[in-house]
């Protein structure tokens, strides 16, 4: 998938503010499309909550037809009441990506730290300066949730574009002479 251009949709799932982010890849670059949020916090029932999570990601999905789906997952709290209704949250956003046939990806927060400033436990105001640089943005949003999205799409775009990731682990030295006769020199 060398030079294909690609439009990778990330989500920051929440239950009152989530966050969303999207970019354009072509080969090794990327740039934003749009990353903003969606206030829930408007809606007092926890299913209205839901149902705005699904209706907004499938009409972004319909806006700018991403090609694939990255969420981060839900860090574990201490509130198993915040976590049921983060991980509801996630799950509603994930059925509305698969339900638009998008492959999904999730992704620990700190993994996509690391990835997009080389720090698994980086701040969120490292993250987006890494981010400005990185996709060269001026402006600063008024949440981190949506810069937090953004994260998780870069994150997924370096994943997808790493030369290490279609290798798989030996199991010892014959294991890999066998995957690898034309490295043996005699």
């Amino acid at each position: 998938m060398a030079n294909k251009a690609k439009i990778i949709l990330g989500i920051d799932p929440g239950t009152l503010v989530m966050g969303y982010g999207l970019i354009l890849t072509e080969g090794k670059k990327a740039s934003l499309i749009e990353m903003d949020i969606v206030k829930l916090s408007k809606h007092k029932d926890h299913y209205e909550r839901l149902e705005m999570i699904h209706s907004s990601v499938h009409a972004i999905i319909q806006q700018h037809k991403p090609h694939c789906f990255a969420i981060e997952a839900p860090f574990f709290g201490k509130n198993v009441q915040s976590m049921l209704k983060l991980g509801r949250a996630q799950g509603v956003a994930i059925a509305a990506a698969m339900q638009a046939g998008l492959p999904v990806s999730e992704y620990s927060p700190k993994k996509v730290k690391q990835s997009v400033t080389g720090n698994g436990n980086a701040d969120k105001e490292q993250v987006w300066l890494m981010l400005q640089r990185i996709l060269k943005i001026n402006s600063r949003p008024d949440y981190f949730d949506a810069t937090d999205a953004l994260a998780v799409a870069v994150c997924h775009y370096y994943q997808e574009n790493n030369p290490l990731a279609g290798l798989t682990k030996s199991k010892g030295w014959d294991e890999f002479l066998k995957q690898n006769p034309d490295r043996i020199v005699r």
